[in-house]
């Protein structure tokens, strides 16, 4: 059967517009595709730097960590080294004891040159017991110094204001 005049145009019509329709929906189906994988370009770079970030902020992590374990173990250290200087001072500091009531107790009876020469030599003793203490005394007033400049300087995150109040 042949498809003359009229019918013939509603045919070639209905022919161009289905295949009209299917390239349309051919279109759609090809950007939305395009769409879906342009958006998880976008979700993979974000998941990317997330991950980046992550991981940079554990590594920041790690060596805070690590420099304050560091820390406290030096403290440690430094502590344990201190209680074993004052446990010898103790004991050096009881023999001197020890010895100065000894002292006090032969100086009773002992002759005038001996009491002189023990004198002298006391003001000896006395003499570098004073040099080593002025020689703490600028120590200790620039270890203090310094504890209060990093006190002061410690960076400090106000409080937040109560619920409810203005600030």
């Amino acid at each position: 059967m042949q498809v003359t005049g009229a019918s013939a145009v509603n045919l070639t019509l209905i022919t161009h517009l289905a295949v009209a329709l299917a390239t349309a929906a051919c279109v759609w189906v090809f950007q939305d595709a395009r769409m879906d994988a342009a958006v998880a370009d976008v979700r993979l770079e974000q998941s990317n730097e997330r991950l980046e970030a992550v991981t940079q902020a554990r590594a920041d992590e790690r060596a805070i960590t690590k420099t304050y374990q560091g820390a406290l173990n030096a403290a440690r250290t430094r502590e344990a080294l201190l209680r074993t200087e004052i446990d010898h001072l103790r004991l050096v500091s009881d023999g001197l004891r020890d010895q100065n009531a000894d002292g006090a107790r032969r100086l009773a009876a002992a002759p005038p040159a001996a009491v002189l020469e023990y004198a002298t030599a006391l003001g000896a003793v006395f003499e570098d017991c004073r040099a080593a203490y002025a020689e703490l005394v600028p120590k200790a007033d620039g270890h203090a110094g310094d504890a209060r400049t990093l006190r002061e300087a410690w960076p400090v995150i106000p409080p937040r204001p109560a619920a409810g109040s203005t600030p």
